[in-house]
């Protein structure tokens, strides 16, 4: 991996650490909150788990591919959770979660 592709990387991971904020909080404020469980759950995980692989890459840890191979797996949940649920925050979360789950795997690699 280059240099070049791991900014890249930690990059996606920073857009989906924003994206998956915003779907959090706007989960919070849906009139179904219970309805949103596992959305909300899987928010916090995604952007738990991106924050901590941009911090690894950041960091050229020799543990930076294995934290990235496990935010494939937590995007790529979040990502299946989100498509789920018509609001835009959602669909914006997915999305994110997708091109962050996409340039990990690249980095796991």
């Amino acid at each position: 991996m280059t240099a070049t592709e791991m900014q890249k990387c930690i990059r996606e991971c920073l857009a989906c650490i924003e994206a998956c904020n915003t779907c959090y909080g706007a989960c919070l404020r849906e009139e179904n909150v219970d309805m949103m469980k596992r959305c909300i759950q899987l928010d916090r995980d995604c952007a738990d788990i991106c924050a901590l692989a941009a911090q690894y890459m950041a960091s050229q840890s020799p543990f930076a591919a294995q934290i990235c191979q496990l935010c494939v797996d937590i995007c790529e949940a979040c990502a299946e959770e989100c498509a789920k649920h018509e609001a835009e925050h959602c669909q914006r979360c997915a999305q994110a979660c997708r091109r962050c789950a996409e340039a990990c795997r690249k980095m796991a690699a």
